[in-house]
């Protein structure tokens, strides 16, 4: 049996970043992370059509003790070439963003400064495309988190692929050309299903490339994802920091976010959007980073 390809991930910027890099903490929020074979390390298992020819991939991330972060290419029964899988995985884990800046956005916000210590390492984990979140924003639209999750798997159970991760099999999200043709989904509205099917046919055509959508002005590319039927204002935004990676997005219609911001920086229980823009300027090249962190960590109703 041959040794699966290793695929050493490359760090945007100073290489030494790469050990203030946990990838544990990142992809704490995302399915897949468990126990590595010696008991003790983190891994990351992955399945995922690659963006742009959608072969299915299986890989397993894992970091080194000295922080560099490799891949190993499991399954591979598309014969996708290594460059595209390393340039994902590297997209996937923010890893193609230069980090060093963030340290001086800490050194100018308190808040970010107590977060950032408290949760050393963490950087946003994205999905594996555009396509992907935007198919996720349309099921989960007006549906309660752990009902869209059931639905997402059933409809990768019945129309991905499956493939072997190590010792385990895992499901890739269907390829657009698969999602054309979606039939009718149980406890997914019709409505949906065409919007899925829709969606399917931008993605085949390339429209919804991470890197065409990374390229245009913000505000374009917002207005070109809301082109697409079931995906909104919110939606739209969604897409773009799931699954683009916009390092210095600030998400205008993210109330939970704004809610932490609220509570993180004593403003009250409704303060208006100019008010959490201003405060989110300090956050400057790394809103999204910044963001993140109050998301996830700051309690609502607690002042940091």
């Amino acid at each position: 049996m041959s040794t699966p390809p290793t695929i050493n991930l490359r760090f945007t910027g100073d290489y030494a970043l790469a050990a203030s890099v946990s990838l544990a903490a990142s992809a704490a929020f995302v399915d897949g992370l468990r126990r590595g074979p010696d008991g003790e390390s983190e891994v990351l298992d992955l399945a995922f059509p690659l963006e742009g020819s959608w072969h299915p991939v299986g890989v397993r991330v894992h970091q080194q003790h000295n922080g560099s972060v490799s891949a190993h290419l499991l399954t591979n029964p598309g014969s996708a070439m290594t460059h595209e899988v390393r340039a994902t995985l590297e997209r996937m884990l923010s890893l193609d963003v230069d980090g060093t800046g963030f340290a001086d956005v800490a050194a100018r916000d308190n808040v970010v400064a107590g977060l950032r210590q408290r949760h050393c390492g963490i950087r946003p984990v994205l999905l594996p495309s555009p396509y992907e979140a935007a198919a996720r924003a349309i099921i989960g639209h007006q549906l309660p988190v752990r009902q869209a999750a059931a639905i997402t798997a059933r409809i990768a159970a019945d129309h991905g692929v499956p493939v072997e991760v190590g010792e385990r099999v895992m499901t890739t999200f269907p390829a657009p050309a698969q999602l054309i043709h979606l039939p009718a989904v149980r406890g997914l509205a019709a409505r949906k299903v065409e919007q899925l099917r829709v969606l399917g046919n931008a993605a085949a055509d390339g429209w919804l490339s991470s890197a065409r959508l990374r390229a245009l002005p913000r505000d374009e590319a917002l207005a070109e994802l809301q082109q697409l039927p079931g995906i909104g204002p919110f939606s739209a935004e969604l897409v773009m920091m799931r699954g683009v990676g916009e390092p210095d997005a600030f998400p205008l219609l993210e109330k939970r976010l704004h809610r932490a911001m609220a509570a993180a920086y004593d403003l009250g229980e409704a303060p208006d959007l100019p008010t959490l823009e201003r405060i989110a300027e300090r956050w400057r090249p790394y809103r999204n980073w910044a963001g993140l962190l109050l998301r996830n960590f700051q309690p609502v109703g607690e002042t940091a």
